[in-house]
């Protein structure tokens, strides 16, 4: 099987040679542009705003490469596998594992929103909320469902999952033409060596891209600060606060929990990715260390049909940090309105979130949208109060980003470990 290419600055150093400079590391240009975005955007906010083309365009540039990359890892990994019934066993612990940890998310969100009451003594009259700021969220959420999710899952064509970038679309197209694949027996060797040659070529593509990385994180950290501005953060500072660090006690103790369990240190993970977590700083999306990350597990020694199948199924079913978000901000739109959400409610609103949590990835705005349609679930909570936390959203969601896909990759590592396909000498190895 072909090996895939990695990016050249995960090449370890080699004894006697010189070690390139600190500024030539990807992570050092990125902070560096997130700075200088974030400059921009406070001096001149209105020039800030115009950077989005740069943050945007970028973006693209990786959704346009993850579909491809999907399908050729996934294909590759099972095609070459002989055993069905391992693929089947590592889509059900990953499903187990999902459904835990998304809980879990959950019920500390719940915890921290409680004791830190970030919205008390707002006092803010839910009859002077303007609803029309969120009006498309509210539309979105309206035509989004449970059941409409699940029959999102099968395209309506194949090459139209390609084209939409639907990464599970693309996933399950993936399972069905490796299976296909494999039950051609000897006759599909061939093209199976064709898609790992096509694989090479598109992490060589994700390469070349790589280089503008710096410049997509300045132009979507400019716009951002230009856009909502410092202020923001400090009006809401509260929020914030309460937000990180409910997301860091869950990173540290459920994720370190995962870590151990699964053999690795999850600070020494942590530096590993580094990289991919400066870009989901700068581009506020999961998905643009999607590619690299996938890369990277390969690269710790996780066999390569599980990455295939755990990452991208994790994109859509283990948002940890979008379901903290979710909870975090529901409850704070109550306590700003000074609603009093029982413990009953509060029941209602995480069970109904592990269900509408899982679509959060298939819509734009996913996670705003899925708050959306709970809120208007429950009748408890108004969905118009939306618009209180639409100008420090974007802050919260680049904490949901970072959480989601370090959450992905534990998962992707616990998973191997768990079925057994997770070289332990080579994952001590890279992690040094």
């Amino acid at each position: 099987m072909t090996k895939t290419i990695s990016s050249s600055s995960e090449i370890p150093a080699v004894p006697g040679l010189k070690r390139k400079p600190f500024y030539h590391h990807l992570y050092v240009q990125v902070l560096a542009a997130i700075l200088l975005g974030i400059l921009l955007g406070h001096i001149s906010p209105g020039l800030g705003e115009q950077m989005k083309p740069l943050g945007d365009t970028f973006i693209k540039l990786i959704k346009m490469l993850i579909a491809p990359i999907i399908f050729c890892t996934v294909v590759s990994g099972i095609a070459s596998m002989q055993n069905l019934k391992k693929i089947g066993r590592i889509g059900f612990k990953s499903l187990v594992y999902f459904e835990v940890l998304t809980t879990l998310a959950l019920i500390i969100g719940l915890i921290g929103v409680n004791l830190f009451k970030p919205g008390v003594g707002m006092h803010i009259d839910p009859a002077t909320l303007d609803a029309t700021a969120i009006a498309g969220y509210t539309k979105a959420a309206h035509d989004q469902s449970v059941v409409g999710f699940l029959t999102h899952i099968v395209p309506t064509t194949v090459f139209g999952a390609f084209a939409g970038g639907e990464i599970l679309q693309v996933l399950f197209i993936s399972v069905l033409f490796a299976f296909g694949l494999q039950l051609l027996g000897p006759i599909g060797k061939p093209l199976l060596a064709t898609i790992d040659l096509v694989a090479q070529a598109f992490f060589r593509m994700l390469k070349i891209v790589m280089y503008v990385a710096p410049l997509g994180a300045f132009g979507g950290m400019a716009f951002t600060v230009g856009k909502y501005g410092i202020g923001s953060l400090a009006a809401y500072g509260h929020l914030l606060i309460c937000y990180y660090v409910t997301g860091l006690v869950f990173v540290f103790v459920v994720l370190n929990l995962a870590a151990r369990l699964a053999g690795f240190s999850l600070w020494k993970f942590l530096k590993y990715i580094r990289e991919e977590l400066v870009l989901v700083l700068g581009t506020s999306s999961s998905e643009s260390a999607l590619p690299r990350l996938m890369t990277k597990l390969e690269k710790l020694g996780c066999e390569k049909s599980t990455v295939g199948l755990v990452v991208p199924s994790g994109y859509c079913f283990n948002l940890d940090g979008s379901c903290i978000n979710m909870t975090v901000l529901a409850i704070f739109i109550a306590q700003a309105l000074d609603i009093d959400v029982s413990l009953y409610h509060q029941i209602t609103l995480l069970l109904i979130l592990l269900l509408t949590s899982k679509g959060a990835a298939s819509v734009t705005g996913g996670a705003f949208i899925t708050l959306a349609a709970t809120l208007g679930s429950i009748d408890v909570i108004p969905a118009a109060g939306l618009v209180l936390v639409l100008g420090v959203y974007r802050f919260i969601s680049e904490g949901g980003a970072l959480i989601n896909v370090i959450g992905n990759g534990v998962a992707a590592l616990f998973v191997a470990r768990w079925e057994g396909v997770l070289d332990r000498e080579q994952l001590t190895r890279e992690l040094g």
